[in-house]
């Protein structure tokens, strides 16, 4: 019952599919060298892309606090004024 756990979830023979993820591990290396990549580089690409979106994240946080201050400084004085207004009406 094990042995068929385990093809079952490896997709056949453990020892067939290891030999074929080790043939297609090859081939896919050999054409990834063959274009100049290293496993270095991509490591080193990944990291630096997720360090760019982390950057233009907060940038953006930044900026959409901003424009929230600059609107709140418009609005709120307005709100407040109009309240008052409103108030003064009622008695």
């Amino acid at each position: 019952m094990s042995n068929s756990f385990v093809a079952r979830f490896v997709g056949g023979s453990p020892a067939t599919v290891a030999l074929r993820l080790v043939v297609v591990s090859f081939v896919v290396g050999f054409l990834l060298d063959a274009f100049g990549f290293d496993p270095t580089t991509l490591v080193n690409d990944v990291v630096r892309m997720g360090r760019r979106l982390v950057e233009n994240g907060f940038a953006d946080l930044r900026q959409f606090g901003r424009m929230l201050l600059t609107g709140a400084l418009v609005v709120v004085p307005v709100w407040i004024v109009l309240r008052l207004l409103d108030a003064g009406k009622g008695r």
